[in-house]
C-alpha cells in the first residue's frame, strides 16, 4: 500500500534532504503504514546501477537484518548506501577491504585482532590524558572574545586527539586526518568544491600514511598499539594494507561520527535549556546515550540480501539492497516514551546509535561515550553559560547527519 504522505520520488538517501533535514515526519509515516517499503532510484544515481533499495525504519527490522549477516551483507555492495553515480564498480568493490564492509568469516578475524585497540583497560589508560586534553580545549574556547564556530574550535578536536593517543599519530599530524577525513565525505557538498577524484586521493593520503606506520613498526616494534596490532605474529597480525584500511575507518568511524554526536549534542542542550541545567547540575551518566540517539550521526548504511527472503511482509529479493535507517529506529514510539523529546535522562535506552548489534556493532562504543563525556563535563566547567550564536550549517551528504558549523559565543 502506498505511502499516502510520502511524495511521490522521495528518496531517503538524497543529499539535498540531509542537507536541509532528517526527514523524521517521513520516517514516522512509513512506520506507521509501510515499514519495508521499495524506494526507486532512476538511472545510476547511487553509483549501484540497479533499479533502488528497500528502505526498512522501524527499529525490530534494523535490529533483524544486523543481526543476520548470513542472509543481508555488507560486503556485496559494501555498507555505504549511495556513493557519486559516476563512480566506478571497481572503486566500490576496493572498499570491501575495511572492516567496515566484510562479512564472517573474515569480519571476525579481523575484528578479533582490532578490537585489542579497544579494551576496557586500553580505554582506561586514555581516561585521565583525553581528560585533561578536553579541559584544554574547553578552556581555549573561553578565550574567544566573540561568536566561535563549535565544530572547528570544540567538537572535531578531542575525537582527533584520542585517535592519536590511541593508535600513535604524532598530534601534530591531527591536522592531516581532520582534512583527510572531511574530504573523503564532503563529496556531496558544492561549498568543499570536492570531487569524488580528490575524496579518493584523500583515503588514499590516509592509507599510505597508516601503512607507512605499520611498516616501521614491523621493523622496530615498539610498545604501543601500532606494534600490537601488526607485529604480534603468534597472535596473529593485520597486513600493513588492512592496518591502513583499519585507520582509514578509524578516522571516519571515529572522528566524524563523534564529532558531528558532540555538535548536535551542544546544539541539542542549547536549544533544551533545561537539559543543559540539569546536566550541569547532575552529571548523569545516562546522558551520553541519549546525545547518540539524538544525534544518529550515522542516518543509514545498507546490506545486500544474499538469498530471496521476507522482511516487515515484503518479500525481499536476492541481490536487493537495503537501507537501515537508524534515525528512524531511534525514533521509534514501539520502542522509546516519547521519542521526540531530549531526555537525558532516558533509561533504558536502547537506541542503535552504534549499530542494530550483530558483527557489526560499533568497536569504539566505549571510547565515543568517554568523549562526549569528558568533553561535555569540561564544557560545563568552563564554557556554563555558552549560547547559540546562529543556527547549524549542515553537512550535504547522503549517510551523514552532518553539522559544518555551529556558531556559539561563551556568554
Amino acid at each position: 500500500m502506498p505511502c499516502p504522505a510520502l511524495p511521490d520520488g522521495f528518496d531517503f538517501t538524497d543529499p539535498d534532504v540531509l542537507h536541509q533535514r532528517v526527514p523524521l515526519p517521513e520516517f514516522a509515516e512509513l512506520r506507521r503504514a509501510e515499514p519495508v517499503r521499495w524506494i526507486p532510484q532512476p538511472g545510476n544515481v547511487a553509483g549501484f546501477r540497479d533499479e533502488g533499495y528497500w528502505a526498512v525504519t522501524r527499529h525490530a527490522d534494523v535490529k533483524y537484518v544486523s543481526t543476520h549477516p548470513e542472509l543481508f551483507s555488507s560486503t556485496l555492495n559494501t555498507a555505504i548506501i549511495r556513493f557519486n553515480e559516476h563512480i566506478e564498480r571497481d572503486a566500490i568493490d576496493a572498499q570491501r577491504l575495511i572492516l567496515l564492509n566484510m562479512d564472517p568469516p573474515e569480519h571476525t578475524r579481523v575484528r578479533q585482532i582490532v578490537q585489542r585497540v579497544f579494551t576496557p583497560r586500553a580505554i582506561r589508560a586514555l581516561q585521565d590524558r583525553l581528560r585533561a586534553r578536553a579541559d584544554a580545549i574547553a578552556r581555549a574556547a573561553v578565550a574567544h572574545p566573540g561568536p566561535f564556530d563549535f565544530v572547528t574550535e570544540v567538537a572535531c578536536e578531542l575525537p582527533l586527539q584520542a585517535i592519536a593517543e590511541l593508535i600513535g599519530i604524532p598530534q601534530d599530524d591531527r591536522a592531516k586526518i581532520f582534512d583527510w577525513s572531511n574530504k573523503m565525505i564532503a563529496y556531496d557538498d558544492p561549498e568543499y568544491a570536492i570531487t569524488e577524484e580528490v575524496g579518493t586521493e584523500s583515503a588514499t593520503e590516509l592509507i599510505a600514511y597508516a601503512m607507512n606506520m605499520a611498516a616501521d613498526r614491523k621493523q622496530c616494534p615498539a610498545k604501543d598499539i601500532v606494534t600490537t596490532l601488526v607485529a604480534a605474529e603468534d597472535e596473529g597480525s593485520l597486513s600493513s594494507d588492512e592496518f591502513g584500511f583499519f585507520v582509514l575507518m578509524l578516522a571516519v568511524a571515529g572522528n566524524e561520527t563523534t564529532r558531528n554526536a558532540i555538535t548536535h549534542g551542544m546544539h541539542a542542550f542549547l536549544t533544551h535549556p533545561d537539559q543543559w541545567e540539569l546536566y550541569k547540575r547532575e552529571r548523569p551518566a545516562t546522558a551520553a546515550e541519549e546525545i547518540v540517539r539524538w544525534a544518529t550521526p550515522v542516518n543509514a548504511f545498507q546490506r545486500t540480501a544474499t538469498q530471496d527472503t521476507e522482511l516487515g511482509g515484503k518479500r525481499i529479493r536476492k541481490g536487493d539492497r537495503v537501507g537501515l535507517f537508524y534515525a528512524s529506529a531511534n525514533h521509534d514510539p514501539d520502542v522509546f516514551d516519547d521519542p521526540g523529546s531530549f531526555d537525558i535522562t532516558r533509561d533504558p535506552n536502547p537506541h542503535l546509535g552504534f549499530g542494530g548489534g550483530g558483527p557489526h556493532y560499533c568497536l569504539g562504543k566505549s571510547l565515543a561515550v568517554l568523549e562526549i563525556d569528558l568533553i561535555f563535563d569540561a564544557i560545563a566547567d568552563a564554557l556554563p553559560t555558552l549560547t547559540l550564536a546562529g543556527e547549524p550549517r549542515r553537512l550535504r551528504s547522503s549517510w551523514i547527519n552532518g553539522v559544518k558549523e555551529l556558531r556559539v559565543e561563551a556568554g
